[in-house]
């Protein structure tokens, strides 16, 4: 019997990111991860912008629990824009986009092509 396995790729995704007043934005290429719930940002592209954190908390990871710190930031891709709690790392080098906006925009991966596609919103 021979198995084929197809290996997914990373997808990719343009973002802009903006601290709460919108006064600073970055574009930047976010990296879809669709086993992260919460979305992530760099420290330098939080203190960039002037994202504050607002918290402290203990989030799950691949290698564990961590302390990370919780500010808010304007996420737009594509057309949708809003406001949202992002985690603001000290260890991760891109931005991670998680399930929260992706599901909130109404986009999920096409396991197909590796883009993003639209789907409705789910209300309940």
């Amino acid at each position: 019997m021979i198995y084929i396995i197809r290996s997914m790729g990373h997808t990719w995704v343009d973002v802009v990111i903006s601290d709460m007043e919108k006064k600073k934005s970055v574009k930047q290429k976010a990296l879809v991860d669709t086993g992260a719930t919460l979305t992530a940002l760099p420290e330098k592209i939080a203190n960039e912008l002037g994202i504050k954190p607002i918290m402290e908390e203990e989030v799950m990871t691949g290698a564990g629990i961590v302390k990370v710190k919780r500010g808010r930031a304007w996420i737009k891709l594509e057309d949708k824009e809003s406001l949202f709690d992002v985690w603001i790392s000290d260890f991760i080098d891109k931005i991670l986009l998680g399930v929260i906006v992706l599901e909130t925009f109404g986009f999920e991966v096409d396991p197909a092509t590796g883009k993003l596609k639209r789907r409705p919103l789910l209300l309940y």
